[in-house]
C-alpha cells in the first residue's frame, strides 16, 4: 500500500507523489515567538514531527522548514510590557520553544528561518506583486487585491460573496475591497521598522511564509501544514500571493490538524483555559503528552483532561514495563534460536505490516498505536514462556525501536535505567545488606532509590528495577 494523504485543497485522500523522487519539501507554519507555546501549538509541532519521522523511516530525504514569526504586533506589545526590545523578546521565546520541543522528543527542523532575517526577500516579493498589479500602496501600507486572484477561497472553500457581506462596516477605508489584506504595514512612531519602497514599516503576517517558502524550498512545496485555524485567512492568503506570481500550485498537499479542547471546552483566551507547554512538562511526562496528542487522528478534535492524561500515563507505563521485561530477560536468555523464534518472527512481521498500513492511511496514529499494543501483547505472551532465546527478545525489542523511530514515545535508550551503574551498585549493596540482616541499611537504600523514582521488583530471575 502506498502512502495516501488527505489533501485539504481537494477534501480527498490522494496518493502521495512528491515532485522529486525520494525527496520531500515540507513547510509548516511555526510560532509567533512572543510567549511560551501552548498546548494547541504543541499538537502540530508533535504531529508534523511524526510525519517527518515516518517519511524519513520509509526512505525519503525530507527538507523540513518551520518558520519563526519574530516581529508583529504581539511582539511589539510584549516588548513594551517587558521594557525591552522586539529582538530580545523573540530570542527569549525562541530559546524557550527549542527547549520545550526537545523535551517533547521533537527533532529540530532542517531550518527555522526568522522573518527579521528575510526582510529583503519579503520586500522583493511584495514589489513583484505590485509590479504585476496584484498589490497596491495606500498611506504607507501595501494591500493585496483579492478580487484579482480569481481562485481566492479555494483552499478553505469559503464563499467569497458571503465573506464580503460579513465584513464589518468599519473596514479600513484605504482598501479597495474589504477582503484585501495587508502585505506591508507602515511603522507607527517608536515601532521597529525597515526601510522599503513604500516607506518605513514591517511585513504583514501572511507574506512572510510565502517569501520564505519560496526562498528555501522553491515555488511548489510537497507538503504545507499547520493547525486547522490557519486554513483561513493565513494559508488562503499564502496561496493567493504565491500562485499570483508563480502560476503554479503553492503546495501539492495541504495538511491541517484539528483543535484541542480543554475539559470539553474549546481552548481560548476569553475562557482563560490555555496551558503552556512550559507549565505542562513540569507535571506531565513529555512521553505522556506525545502519546495523548497521537492517540486521536490528527484531523479530529482532541480533548485534554485529567482523565485522558491518566489514560495516556497508563498506556505509556504498559509499554515501558514490557520493554524493561524484555531487557531483563536478556540476562538469562538462551543463545540458540528455537522453533518459537521462527513462529514469532512471522507474527511480529505481520504486526509491523499493520503499523505501516495504518501510517500509510493518512498518518493514522491511533491505529498505529493499536499495532504497537499488539506488539506489547505478543511480547508479554512470549515472556510467559519458561525459556526464551536472545534472538527472539532482540526481534521484539527491534520492532519496538522501529515503531518508536516514528512515534517518538520512548526514552532515547529504552534500557537507560539498566545502564545506570550507580543504581545497580545500590541494589547490589541492598541485597548484601538483606543477606547479612542489616535491615536498617537495606531500608535506607530502598528509600534512597524510591526518592530517585526507582521501583524494585522481585522476579523469578531475581531482583530487577525500573524508573517510574
Amino acid at each position: 500500500m502506498s502512502l495516501r494523504i488527505y489533501n485539504t485543497m481537494t477534501r480527498e485522500k490522494e496518493e502521495f507523489i512528491p515532485l522529486e523522487s525520494g525527496k520531500v519539501k515540507m513547510y509548516v507554519c511555526g510560532p509567533t515567538v512572543y510567549d511560551y507555546i501552548h498546548i494547541g501549538n504543541a499538537r502540530p509541532v508533535i504531529f508534523f514531527d511524526v510525519v517527518r519521522r515516518y517519511l524519513e523511516s520509509t526512505g525519503y530525504q525530507v527538507e523540513y522548514v518551520v518558520n519563526f514569526t519574530d516581529v508583529d504586533d504581539k511582539l511589539i506589545r510584549k516588548a513594551e510590557q517587558l521594557d525591552t526590545t522586539v529582538p530580545e523578546v523573540a530570542e527569549r521565546f525562541i530559546q524557550a520553544f527549542n527547549t520545550n520541543i526537545e523535551a517533547l522528543g521533537v527533532h529540530k527542523a532542517t531550518l527555522n528561518p526568522r522573518v527579521t532575517e528575510n526582510i529583503p526577500e519579503i520586500i522583493s516579493f511584495i514589489q513583484e506583486l505590485v509590479d504585476k498589479d496584484y498589490a497596491y500602496e495606500n498611506g504607507g501600507d501595501v494591500f493585496f487585491r483579492t478580487n484579482k486572484f480569481t481562485d481566492y477561497g479555494k483552499l478553505s472553500h469559503q464563499n467569497m460573496d458571503e465573506l464580503q457581506l460579513g465584513i464589518r462596516i468599519g473596514v479600513d477605508v484605504r482598501k479597495e475591497n474589504g477582503q484585501d489584506f495587508v502585505l506591508w504595514k507602515a511603522a507607527k512612531p517608536g515601532e521597529i521598522f525597515w526601510e522599503s519602497p513604500w516607506g518605513a514599516g514591517r511585513p504583514g503576517w501572511h507574506i512572510e511564509c510565502s517569501a520564505m517558502a519560496r526562498k528555501y524550498l522553491g515555488e511548489t512545496l510537497d507538503i504545507h501544514g499547520g493547525g486547522h485555524d490557519l486554513q483561513f485567512p493565513h494559508h488562503e492568503c499564502e496561496v493567493a500571493q504565491s500562485e499570483s506570481l508563480s502560476g503554479k500550485p503553492l503546495a501539492r498537499y495541504w495538511m491541517h490538524n484539528g483543535y484541542i479542547h480543554i475539559n470539553n471546552e474549546k481552548m481560548s483566551k476569553s475562557l482563560g483555559n490555555g496551558i503552556t507547554v512550559n507549565e505542562m512538562i513540569k507535571r506531565i511526562k513529555p512521553a505522556v503528552i506525545r502519546y495523548f496528542m497521537l492517540s486521536a487522528h490528527y484531523r479530529s478534535p482532541i480533548n485534554f483532561s485529567d482523565e485522558t492524561i491518566a489514560q495516556a500515563e497508563n498506556s505509556i507505563e504498559r509499554v515501558m514495563n514490557c520493554l524493561v521485561n524484555l531487557q531483563h530477560r536478556l540476562t538469562v536468555a538462551i543463545s540458540e534460536a528455537d522453533e518459537e523464534t521462527v513462529a514469532l518472527r512471522g507474527r511480529v512481521e505481520a504486526i509491523k505490516e499493520q503499523f505501516h498500513a495504518k501510517m500509510d492511511d493518512d498518518f493514522n496514529t491511533p491505529d498505529a498505536i493499536t499495532a504497537l499494543f499488539d506488539l506489547v501483547s505478543e511480547a508479554n505472551q512470549h515472556l510467559q514462556r519458561p525459556v526464551v532465546s536472545a534472538e527472539s527478545l532482540h526481534l521484539l525489542i527491534n520492532a519496538f525501536e522501529s515503531f518508536d523511530q516514528v512515534l517518538g514515545l520512548l526514552p532515547e535508550k529504552q534500557s537507560e535505567g539498566l545502564l545506570d551503574a550507580d543504581v545497580d551498585a545500590l541494589i547490589a549493596e541492598r541485597v548484601e545488606a538483606r543477606i547479612t540482616k542489616n535491615w536498617a541499611r537495606a531500608d535506607e537504600i530502598r528509600d534512597q532509590l524510591a526518592e530517585q523514582g526507582i521501583v524494585l521488583e522481585d522476579t523469578p530471575q531475581g531482583m530487577r528495577w525500573r524508573r517510574k
